[in-house]
């Protein structure tokens, strides 16, 4: 199980409103939240999570590890990189390089289309609304591909990662990349999941692991996020027009290793 999990910023957000929608939301707790989640790791959460919220647009860079245990026991990760480029109104476009694929996934408001740089081929569907949030419900049921970071991404990140939480703690402070952040582990029936939050006015996830404990070898899938932004963001790249010689197929799945493969229907 990969969360939604898909990065990005350098900007300065106002940290009187964040703090006084973390403060609001903290009250607002059920006292089952409160005997699940620590105070202080929880506020740390709500606040990052109000300030992806209040961003329209962003792009952010990824390296994702997938961790693939083998019949003899033996872990294998697989790295990938790519870009997250979102506007809530608009669309995204998600791409990834990894070790057996170079693809990418865009969204413009109706259509979501995969293509596979590495074959020249392509596969279209039709997303059931014009949400980015439904749109990438679609594209992880259709085709089984988990957008990186998409949780972070959702209209209300802590609603969607604190869902069956039953634990949740700050563990202490740590550095991402250099930057100082929060480390808050979290505990749920099927995964443990642990998050890395930039301090300052600004939270912004840099780091994000979830553990299937459940699986034999307890794999891991662990995302790096870098180079947020939230400015610039060209809608243009939201719109898929099919290169040249570019064949349409009918059927797109993943493997194994999270990445994308596209076939020819029968």
């Amino acid at each position: 199980m990969s969360r939604f999990t898909l990065n990005r910023f350098g900007a300065t957000w106002r940290s009187h409103a964040l703090i006084l929608a973390a403060v609001t939301c903290v009250a607002a707790w059920s006292a089952s939240a409160q005997d699940a989640v620590e105070p202080e790791a929880a506020k740390i959460l709500i606040a990052m999570s109000e300030n992806l919220k209040s961003i329209p647009a962003l792009s952010v860079d990824y390296d994702a590890d997938q961790e693939i245990v083998d019949l003899g026991g033996q872990k294998i990760q697989y790295s990938a990189s790519g870009t997250i480029a979102l506007d809530r109104a608009k669309g995204f476009r998600l791409t990834r390089k990894g070790p057996f694929a170079d693809a990418e996934v865009i969204f413009d408001g109706s259509t979501i289309s995969l293509h596979s740089k590495r074959t020249n081929v392509y596969a279209q569907l039709q997303s059931p609304g014009q949400s980015v949030e439904v749109a990438a419900d679609e594209l992880r049921v259709a085709t089984g591909l988990d957008a990186p970071g998409a949780d972070l991404l959702a209209s209300d990140p802590y609603a969607v990662l604190t869902d069956g939480v039953t634990k949740g703690t700050l563990v202490g402070s740590a550095f991402v990349g250099g930057v100082e952040c929060d480390h808050l582990a979290f505990r749920t029936d099927i995964v443990d999941w642990q998050i890395w939050i930039s301090k300052g006015n600004n939270p912004l996830p840099l780091k994000y692991v979830i553990t299937t404990k459940w699986v034999t070898g307890a794999p891991e899938y662990s995302l790096r996020l870098s180079n947020w932004k939230s400015d610039a963001i060209d809608a243009g790249q939201f719109t898929f027009i099919p290169p040249a010689n570019a064949r349409k197929l009918e059927r797109v799945y993943t493997d194994l290793t999270g990445e994308m493969s596209l076939e020819a229907g029968e």
